[in-house]
């Protein structure tokens, strides 16, 4: 960590003597020390004529460079000598306002709620772009509605037209976007799962408006707003997420503006995809106003044998009651059908070289899910500085899968002796969350404060069958297996087990602001979980019972933020989180959680009056008590103390993993029809004590390097406006699959093999390209996928091996109402 700061201290060098801000942006850096004394603030909000908050004025001093833009909520806050000016508000399709005011020095003056009406000027041909920058946006899933310039943590924020202009299909295509953010495996061909730092995101760790969603399913992008990571750790908001990082998948929302489009997509391997969006107040109603989002999707695949088959609706319904409260119900259902495809195979920790479009399941098999959610989200502005804000969520799982059994323990000849699986999942989710936020000042010091508690449960039922014996084929050669067989299975039913987990946690947060240039941030959780299991076994009837366990923990936050410049943050910070442990200690109570500790450093910059942020940061991630098996001896003739034969699957926290690394995000806003993204993200994660695993060895499935870089530009001002195109390239290093290798004794103390490997697989560099055109009320875009044709994997331990699909086409023609 000390070597990069060095490198953090001349990356600021350049920006400390950038051409200064204009108009829009509050400067703090042109006055002295006695002139700063003197200042005072402004704060307000601006509406519309609806009521409504309006993001994205200018509100400004006439004749001064102080100025600022409101927020997603509409308020506003500026710093300006004491004295008496025009405020001026303005913005496209807006009437400007002017209003005296007087800023007293060392005082904070709330204004009047400002009513900005529209303008009655006619608009021609604009195209209206965000007005928010990389480090401008705060992100709905931090709760606190701060810009992430003033946050020490990484934050990135994929907006709408990103996601439409790149034809994004699944979430590996949007995080194609973001530093540090990978898909670690696809097990199955059923779901894509995330990784971050080098721990896996699971359930946990993956939201949509701000509720845990199961992510076993592959998630619908089309309805999407926009895509939000918040990277390293968030236990200070939700309590036992995993270290890496969280995502938070917002999606569109009701206007009262009546709109929408209706679109078609259609690519290869006979993909077919209708789509509609539209939206509007309920009738003539000032109050109510209404969202739909629906698709369908049918297609086959480069596997041969392989479908799917998905319908998807996200209704939605914004009660406007009042100028000062909101209530946004948001429904959201999912069916997929598709062949579960566990790959090529492996022998022997070694990869198949065979075709890549080779399928070793059976015409039966299928893996069907449904998921539905139900979500109101109550919104009370107290004030111009207080807001109320409460959740509440249901969402429904259920799964049910018929499979042949993953390509595991294959013979040197290829020989795979193959049985007929079956399993289901079904799972309510419920959650209950309020937060309060606010501003305020207690002598020169500022305060942006969240308090807020959570509460949820889960209810998760597992339905395991009999594995049966089906056939033996070859998966050199599956075509010349004598034994293949093609009839449908029955497994039987062999027990019912209900998991149910309930959650609680209450958590405060204060971002204090010592004078313009320097804030700390301390917080800090206390979270509380009890879960048991109860299982039925259908062969015998007999029930049995898991002792209950109940975890609690404290997890705080600590960030200092220093802003030499009002465009520039360098940061600090530590964070503590926890995750929770499965099996029973020697003495058979329940494990306890591991513990995290994760510190942070970085700098973020918006460049060239905020047309271009550029992110750096740089983490260590400590788990100090990992969770392994006891084993009896821990060298030759060395018995460890704490093995118990009669606990001999007994866990202790005795390893030890340690991530380390560094991730650099660039984002430019449009110019001159020209935008770009890029970046790149360095993670080392490794075991570091054990008395299992060799230390040293890294972990799975995180490649060492990952790199992204998009540019897109789109004509203007000539007969070929509305013509736009660009490039998108994805690297990813190398990175291991496999198993990690053990180091095992036996009852006498001996060194045994362990036939364990890694697998190695090779870094890749995918290449897309897009191109569209826009005609009034059309849309059509062209996007041309993995044009280098590369070929890699997805690899889940060695028994799921799947193959990244090859070059392949696709286009989309949207109409808009």
């Amino acid at each position: 960590m000390k070597q990069l700061l060095p490198f953090l201290s001349l990356l600021t060098l350049p920006i400390a003597y950038a051409t200064p801000a204009p108009a829009t942006t509050v400067l703090f850096s042109t006055h002295s020390d006695g002139e700063a004394a003197q200042r005072g603030r402004l704060t307000g909000q601006v509406l519309s004529a609806r009521r409504e908050p309006v993001e994205g004025l200018s509100v400004a001093l006439k004749g001064t460079s102080f100025g600022t833009m409101t927020g997603s909520d509409g308020q506003f806050r500026l710093s300006a000598p004491a004295g008496t000016y025009q405020l001026v508000v303005s913005g496209l399709g807006y009437a400007t306002q002017e209003l005296a005011v007087a800023v007293t020095g060392g005082e904070t003056t709330v204004l009047p709620t400002i009513v900005a009406p529209a303008s009655q000027q006619q608009l021609h041909g604009v195209t209206v772009t965000g007005s928010r920058t990389l480090n401008d946006q705060p992100v709905a899933i931090g709760k606190l509605p701060v810009r992430p310039l003033d946050l020490p943590q990484s934050i990135a924020t994929i907006p709408q037209p990103v996601l439409e202009q790149q034809q994004t299909l699944r979430l590996s295509d949007v995080l194609a976007n973001v530093s540090g953010v990978y898909v670690m495996g696809t097990t199955g061909g059923t779901q894509e799962e995330l990784a971050s730092r080098g721990f896996a995101m699971g359930s946990n760790n993956t939201f949509k408006n701000g509720a845990r969603f199961n992510n076993g399913i592959l998630p619908e992008v089309s309805s999407l707003e926009s895509f939000e990571v918040l990277k390293g750790s968030a236990a200070i908001l939700f309590g036992n997420v995993a270290a890496g990082g969280i995502v938070n998948l917002v999606t569109k929302k009701p206007r009262f503006a009546p709109g929408g489009s209706l679109g078609l997509r259609v690519g290869s391997f006979d993909f077919y995809k209708p789509m509609l969006d539209m939206y509007g107040a309920v009738g003539s109603s000032e109050h109510v106003a209404y969202r739909l989002n629906a698709t369908y999707e049918t297609a086959r695949s480069f596997r041969d044998g392989v479908s799917s088959e998905r319908v998807y609706a996200n209704p939605s319904l914004l009660f406007k009651l009042g100028g000062k409260t909101e209530v946004l119900v948001e429904g959201d259902y999912l069916r997929d059908d598709r062949t579960p495809d566990y790959g090529v195979g492996a022998i022997n920790y070694r990869l198949v070289n065979g075709p890549r479009g080779r399928f070793l399941g059976a015409g039966w098999v299928n893996n069907q899910t449904t998921q539905r959610s139900l979500s109101t989200t109550f919104s009370h502005r107290l004030n111009a500085a207080w807001q109320l804000r409460g959740l509440a969520s249901y969402q429904g799982y259920d799964n049910d899968q018929l499979r042949i059994s993953r390509p595991t323990n294959v013979q040197d000849n290829g020989d795979f002796a193959r049985s007929a699986q079956r399993g289901g999942t079904m799972q309510d989710y419920f959650l209950g969350q309020i937060d309060l936020t606010g501003k305020f000042e207690t002598g020169p010091l500022t305060h942006a404060v969240l308090v807020g508690a959570d509460a949820d449960k889960y209810n998760t039922t597992n339905l395991s069958y009999s594995s049966q014996a089906y056939d033996v084929i070859n998966i050199l050669r599956p075509e010349n297996s004598p034994q293949r067989r093609t009839d449908t299975p029955t497994p039987a039913l062999a027990s019912r087990s209900h998991a149910p987990i309930r959650r609680a946690g209450a958590y405060a947060q204060d971002l204090v602001g010592l004078g313009e240039h320097l804030k700390l941030l301390a917080g800090v959780r206390y979270s509380y979980q009890e879960s048991g299991t109860k299982k039925l076994t259908y062969k015998d009837n007999q029930l049995s019972q898991a002792t209950p366990s109940y975890d609690d923990a404290f997890s705080p936050r600590f960030g200092v933020v220093y802003q030499p410049i009002s465009t520039t943050s360098v940061f600090a910070s530590y964070a503590n989180s926890f995750t929770l442990n499965s099996g029973q200690d020697v003495h058979g109570g329940a494990l306890a959680p591991s513990l995290f500790n994760q510190y942070e450093v970085g700098v973020k910059n918006d460049l060239f009056h905020g047309l271009l942020s550029a992110n750096l940061t740089a983490y260590r991630i400590v788990n100090s008590n990992q969770a392994q098996t006891i084993q009896e001896f821990l060298a030759p003739g060395l018995r460890n103390p704490a093995f118990n034969p009669d606990r001999s699957d007994a866990r202790e926290l005795a390893g030890e993993v340690t991530s380390k690394g560094l991730e650099l995000d660039v984002m430019s806003k449009p110019y001159q029809g020209w935008s770009f993204i890029a970046g790149y993200s360095y993670n080392h994660t490794a075991y570091t004590r054990s008395t299992l695993y060799k230390e040293g060895d890294l972990l799975r499935y995180n490649p060492s390097h990952t790199a992204n870089l998009s540019a897109y530009y789109t004509v203007q001002n000539s007969p070929l406006k509305g013509l736009q195109g660009g490039l998108l390239a994805y690297y990813v290093g190398e990175r291991q699959a496999g198993r990690n290798y053990r180091t095992l004794y036996d009852k006498n103390g001996h060194l045994t093999p362990d036939n364990r490997q890694l697998i190695a697989l090779s870094a890749y560099a995918q290449l897309d390209a897009t191109i569209g055109y826009s005609w009034q009320v059309l849309t059509l875009r062209l996007k041309a996928a993995n044009l280098l044709n590369e070929l890699s994997y997805n690899v889940h331990d060695d028994n799921s091996v799947n193959p990244i699909a090859p070059r392949n086409y696709a286009a989309t023609l949207t109409y808009s109402f």
